[in-house]
């Protein structure tokens, strides 16, 4: 095993999507042209998201501004950062033993091991190519039996 991932227990892609800047030109082309099945989230009418895309456990629109709030607190994305143009999460089964090889890799973390509003546990970095990358824990993608991780 690759000793980068070593540790990290990915159980399946929990989400993706690319991160839009443009809500109203990003429906048009996702929902208006390549008619996926995109509805907004509840109070989050720009999140355009399905769970029911065969091949993903979720895909959602999700705006820049969303996306650096949820990482750094702010709408605007830090300069010193490029900014991602899709995000990608992977289900582990140990986000803290995840997390730590990650850090041992020498990883830059924006996000360790928070626990975000809609009950979902991430560790948030940018991949070599600019892929917002999170590790996550997501109660309502998990079987019964794997609550407690």
């Amino acid at each position: 095993m690759d000793t980068l991932t070593s540790g990290i227990d990915v159980l399946f892609i929990a989400g993706f999507g690319p991160i839009t800047t443009s809500a109203p030109d990003s429906a048009a082309f996702y929902v208006d042209m390549l008619q996926l099945p995109l509805k907004p989230y509840p109070d989050n009418p720009d999140y355009l998201l399905t769970d029911a895309l065969d091949g993903a456990k979720h895909f959602a629109l999700w705006p820049l501004a969303q996306a650096s709030e949820s990482c750094f607190g702010d709408e605007r994305w830090p300069e010193q950062y490029p900014v991602p143009q899709s995000w990608l999460e992977f289900e582990v089964s140990d986000l803290a033993e995840a997390t730590q090889r990650l850090k041992q890799q020498g990883i830059s973390l924006l996000v360790e091991n928070r626990l975000e509003p809609w009950q979902q546990r991430v560790t948030r970095f940018l991949s070599p190519e600019g892929i917002l990358v999170g590790l996550t824990v997501t109660p309502w993608l998990c079987q019964p039996d794997d609550t407690q991780r």
